[in-house]
């Protein structure tokens, strides 16, 4: 007897104008796909690109498919996550059961990734206790999300910086240049900044702009290795079968 299919996994990814969007999201889905090629890793956007989310689950539900895991290709638990993801999900083809999974952040998988964008930018683990970082996200008028990104800030200066500031491209502050004007103040040798976003775009270009005045800007995350695994980690979380309680 055969085992069942494992599910789909549907990558939702934002979408964007910009095309370096979209191809940092697909070199990101290969990178899944050649870690677990017993799994067939879809991707759909919410807006600009296609296919559409909802194109590839209509596809899905033709094909005969009934089993998606849908993982939003997300860093925190903002508007995306919380309504356009939900919206479009309940849209789906009724046929189709969809288990939606958590977003990728706060892992520290994560804090490996950006470690390892600093080091390929140029620092070394000896600059560490010498160098400030902004840990620059996209930003959020979300509190919940902003809260995430600030204790993952306090979370990384516990392993060896000099010091961490988070910034944000829109709805909030700091800005990333005044992060680095701040790390400046607090005396630290050379100050790096550390893009929290995944793929290329309006408000990475913008946090690499506020970046003038540090020392280092590391790159997206991109198809980091260690991005593709939390993909997978929250896929098989998503899939695994629910606990009974204790005396149930």
């Amino acid at each position: 007897m055969s085992a069942p299919a494992r599910p789909v996994l549907l990558v939702v990814a934002h979408g964007s104008r910009d095309p370096r969007h979209a191809q940092a999201v697909h070199a990101l889905v290969r990178r899944v796909r050649a870690l677990r090629p017993d799994v067939r890793v879809e991707t759909g956007f919410l807006d600009f690109n296609v296919p559409s989310v909802q194109g590839v689950l209509e596809s899905l539900e033709t094909e005969g498919v009934r089993d998606v895991v849908a993982l939003p290709l997300l860093l925190t638990r903002a508007f995306h996550a919380k309504a356009d993801i939900p919206a479009v999900l309940a849209a789906a083809p009724p046929r189709l059961r969809i288990r939606k999974a958590e977003v990728l952040g706060p892992s520290p998988l994560l804090l490996s990734a950006l470690e390892r964008r600093l080091y390929e930018a140029g620092l070394t683990p000896a600059d560490k206790s010498s160098t400030g970082v902004v840990l620059a996200s996209a930003g959020s008028s979300d509190p919940e999300a902003i809260a995430v990104i600030a204790e993952i800030a306090r979370e990384w200066r516990h392993t060896g910086w000099c010091a961490v500031r988070p910034a944000f491209a829109s709805a909030s502050l700091p800005r990333t240049e005044d992060a680095v004007r701040q790390l400046r103040a607090l005396g630290c040798a050379r100050v790096a900044v550390a893009p929290y976003v995944l793929a290329p775009g309006f408000l990475p270009d913008r946090i690499a702009r506020g970046a003038a005045g540090a020392d280092v800007l590391a790159d997206v995350l991109g198809p980091a290795p260690e991005v593709a695994r939390v993909l997978l980690q929250r896929y098989d979380a998503a899939r695994a079968p629910v606990a009974l309680a204790v005396g149930a």
